[in-house]
């Protein structure tokens, strides 16, 4: 299964970032081979639509599973129709959130927002 986290640093250790579509990377970890790899989110500087964009790359790597602080809606209807499920996450740390899904203590994220459209927020 393979988990992606929107996060600050090409870390595990890294915080996971508060802002999915404007991320700087993205963890995408395989629960399989324990392998980490982090890719370079080129939506961030986009100036709209960066979380489509965001979530059809993490569509495209062929992820399972999102962990995330929260999502607009435009981004989760790609995720939703890639059939990949989004939880919460709980703690600052990749890792620790990874292990908390892992031992099944995450919930799903059921508070879509509607985005910001345009407006680079944080």
């Amino acid at each position: 299964m393979k988990i992606a986290i929107p996060v600050d640093e090409k870390s595990l250790a890294s915080n996971v970032c508060v802002s999915f579509g404007r991320a700087p990377y993205f963890l995408i970890y395989d629960t399989e081979t324990k392998e980490s790899i982090f890719l370079d989110n080129g939506a961030a500087a986009s100036t709209g639509g960066a979380g489509i964009r965001a979530a059809q790359m993490i569509a495209d790597n062929k992820v399972n599973i999102l962990l995330t602080p929260r999502l607009g809606e435009n981004a989760a209807d790609v995720l939703k129709s890639a059939e990949i499920e989004i939880y919460k996450t709980a703690t600052a740390s990749a890792k620790d959130n990874i292990d908390a899904f892992i031992a099944g203590k995450l919930l799903l994220l059921n508070e879509i927002h509607s985005g910001f459209h345009g407006h680079g927020g944080k």
